[in-house]
């Protein structure tokens, strides 16, 4: 990653900001862009909006290094600005192969860019908080915690979707026990 040149961010950037936590997460968290604060570190979620997440982790007893994070993109966009559909599709394999490798059972999107790379022409505001079946994995969309910052009535939603990512976790962790199985002997299973 850290060589790509595919889209016009190479030239810009720091750093790739390639994602970090645990490697066999069973949860991957993907938002949308590196900000300022994670193309000088080379980390994502660092600045305000990963101080909240971290929180909203440490609220169901997770920590970074409990799951993986990640972005849609891996080179901070000028400004800020919101990611250009040829940056998008420039990461994308970056992003699979991420996917590839990690194989989570969860997938969380955070905010309407990483919603829309798993479930497109869906509205973030109708469907957070709802699970969705994809494939082998369970995709659950959030907003971005940074939406919290801005607009802070999305804080308490943020954190009750949060809470219903545990509920979720503890429901997937319990089908897949091995005491769970069906009459055949087969191991029950929610993907």
């Amino acid at each position: 990653m850290a060589g790509c040149h595919a889209c016009d961010l190479a030239q810009q950037r720091t750093q790739v900001v390639s994602g970090e936590g645990a490697e066999n997460a069973d949860i991957i968290f993907i938002g949308e862009a590196p900000g300022y604060n994670e193309d000088r570190q080379g980390r994502p979620f660092v600045g305000a909006a990963g101080a909240f997440l971290d929180e909203l982790l440490a609220s169901i007893g997770l920590t970074r290094r409990d799951v993986y994070i990640a972005n849609v993109i891996k080179c901070r966009p000028p400004g800020n600005r919101d990611p250009l559909p040829a940056e998008i599709a420039a990461c994308k394999p970056w992003l699979d192969r991420q996917m590839e490798l990690i194989n989570p059972k969860v997938v969380v999107t955070l905010g309407r860019f990483s919603l829309s790379r798993f479930l497109p022409n869906e509205a973030i505001s109708k469907v957070h908080g709802r699970v969705r079946q994809m494939g082998n994995m369970v995709c659950f969309p959030m907003y971005h915690p940074a939406a919290a910052l801005h607009q802070g009535s999305l804080r308490s939603t943020i954190e009750a979707d949060m809470r219903r990512l545990s509920e979720i976790v503890k429901e997937l962790e319990s089908a897949n026990a091995p005491d769970r199985q069906d009459d055949g002997g087969r191991q029950l299973a929610l993907f």
